[in-house]
């Protein structure tokens, strides 16, 4: 993770397929590319950022929560007062369709401005087979700047009315939604929130198995309040990636890194919670785990959209090197969406997906925080930096 090559006066040779033909100094690439168009930038240009989780199709912003937290309130006495997941739950199957559409594209026009050319997006806040499959259409309708990549998290949380009868939603998820997306083809892999009080370890492997065995990839929300042995089961079912891991045991760790599952950081969650624990990243690297860090945008635990910020405070919180912060939100972003043979470099045969930043040094990135520096974006060659960002997020 900190092997980062760095081209001083380089270039970037882009092909009329959106892919990079090559990349090098200038003045070798202008004789190779005899006859292209050429484009002078100033800054310091990156692979694209990839965002590889978050939950950006939701109505309102959860401020009554924070407000909550900020008097000592914790996770549970919040969702008892009517907080919580369910609550963004309640907001968005009140919505139109086309307001969603309308709401979250916007939120990814952020998400480009910020540098981010690729993005995980999940469902979850729907928790019903319709809302579920329409927020999957939702998530399908974006794009193609920034790509976006779709995952099905029908078991986010238990809803209200299903309250008592827990096993009678997860027939639900496994014998309805999850047929249904597969039949649509509208989602590339499924997700669950493995933590007590919210799904255990079993609960867990049993809907992912459900998915696997429908052709999707798997991703696992694991680790994050308390540990229940979640990294563990992302690596025995071949999950691609194992998220949060705040509270990661030490067989978690060797699990993820023996079985090659990316370890998926959000340390703007942490931050945002007020929690004092960061993930340890710094053991997952030394054990040989790859490392991503992402946003977990979202309404209530991290409603932070910025890459470059995330891999700051990798850097200031975690105790990752600053070439480790670039990988983690480029390649290895990448990884944790099983992109990593197309995204996350600038080299040959990779989709020409590239952000400039108005910066002299490449670990400037990563050190100036509050300030967007992205002056523009390519996505698959072709130039989409928003010049005039939507302000509301919410309508």
């Amino acid at each position: 993770m900190a092997a980062l090559d760095v081209v001083e006066d380089g270039a970037v040779w882009i092909g009329d397929d959106g892919l990079i033909a090559g990349v090098g100094p200038y003045e070798r690439l202008k004789r190779d590319a005899e006859g292209a168009e050429v484009v002078e930038v100033d800054g310091v240009i990156f692979p694209g950022f990839v965002d590889a989780h978050t939950h950006a199709v939701f109505g309102a912003p959860r401020l009554e929560d924070h407000a909550r937290r900020a008097r000592g309130m914790d996770y549970k006495a919040i969702a008892a007062e009517g907080g919580g997941i369910n609550s963004s739950v309640r907001d968005l199957r009140s919505r139109e369709t086309g307001a969603l559409e309308e709401l979250t594209a916007r939120r990814l026009s952020h998400l480009l401005a910020l540098g981010t050319t690729t993005v995980e997006v999940k469902s979850g806040y729907g928790l019903t087979a319709k809302d579920e499959l329409r927020t999957l259409e939702v998530i399908g309708a974006l794009g193609p700047a920034p790509a976006v990549v779709p995952t099905f998290l029908g078991a986010h949380e238990v809803p209200p009315e299903y309250r008592d009868d827990r096993e009678a939603y997860l027939r639900v998820v496994v014998d309805e939604m999850l047929p249904a997306v597969e039949r649509q083809g509208i989602a590339r892999f499924c997700d669950v929130f493995c933590e007590p009080g919210v799904f255990s370890v079993e609960e867990s492997r049993r809907v992912l198995l459900a998915a696997k065995a429908r052709g999707l990839g798997l991703k696992l929300h694991a680790d994050e309040l308390d540990g229940s042995g979640g990294a563990e089961l992302a690596a025995d079912v071949g999950a691609v990636s194992a998220d949060h891991l705040a509270r990661v045991s030490e067989a978690g760790i060797e699990a993820l890194a023996r079985r090659g599952t990316v370890a998926v950081l959000l340390p703007g969650t942490m931050l945002f919670l007020g929690k004092p624990q960061q993930a340890p990243a710094r053991r997952l690297i030394d054990a040989g785990a790859a490392v991503t860090l992402a946003t977990d945008f979202n309404p209530g635990s991290s409603p932070g959209m910025s890459l470059p910020l995330m891999g700051m405070l990798g850097v200031s919180q975690m105790g990752l090197s600053p070439e480790e912060a670039v990988v983690a939100i480029t390649v290895n972003g990448a990884a944790a969406v099983d992109e990593a043979g197309t995204r996350g470099q600038i080299a040959p045969g990779f989709r020409a997906d590239l952000t400039l930043v108005a910066i002299r040094d490449w670990r400037e990135l990563v050190y100036w925080y509050g300030a967007n520096l992205v002056t523009e974006v390519w996505v698959a060659g072709s130039p989409c930096h928003p010049r005039r960002r939507p302000v509301n997020f919410v309508v």
